[in-house]
């Protein structure tokens, strides 16, 4: 299985109409210690982390690995997006072996409501369907998380089933990688 790694990774900033999506430098820090300790954020994702612990822990430069996308708005990192091998372990595949891209994304809250999560996961998609083609990409959320469920079926995901995990009910789906043309 093709590995998202150092000869797909970092690609040239993705551009939308109104995003960069872009490897993490250090000018990021201060917005993923708000990211990660934001107890809005944390809702869906296990809560918020203690913000003198993020302080420490930290790197300078957060994020910096294949498969995760800093979204910046004007200027500023609003939030990130991640395509990452899920784990064989965890419940929720489409191969028998695992392994599948798993798409994730977190905004800051002061970034929700105006479509920047379907347009930046939009484009790390096109992105990905380009690198990779012919791969499907999983999806799994808390099935009381309305607004990431919406965004799944926006994005292309379709539900394969439904499963506890994390002392929760997932919603977990599927967008179909299209056939490499030829």
């Amino acid at each position: 299985m093709t590995e998202l790694g150092p000869d797909s990774w970092p690609p040239v900033p993705i551009r939308t109409e109104r995003l960069v999506l872009r490897e993490s430098a250090a000018p990021d820090r201060a917005a993923f210690v708000e990211l990660f300790s934001s107890p809005e954020v944390g809702t869906y994702v296990g809560g918020a982390r203690p913000r003198d612990e993020l302080d420490r822990a930290m790197p300078e430069v957060p994020g910096r690995r294949p498969g995760l996308f800093v979204v910046e708005r004007d200027g500023a990192m609003i939030g990130m997006v991640t395509l990452d091998r899920r784990g064989a372990d965890r419940r929720g595949h489409v191969r028998p072996e695992g392994g599948e891209a798993e798409l994730g994304y977190l905004f800051l809250p002061d970034a929700w409501g105006h479509g920047y999560a379907a347009e930046a996961c939009a484009a790390a998609l096109g992105w990905f369907a380009a690198a990779l083609p012919g791969e499907p990409v999983v999806l799994s959320t808390q099935t009381a998380n309305d607004r990431a469920v919406r965004l799944a079926a926006k994005l292309g995901f379709t539900e394969v089933e439904r499963f506890e995990e994390y002392g929760a009910e997932q919603w977990f789906g599927v967008r179909e990688a299209v056939p490499p043309a030829g």
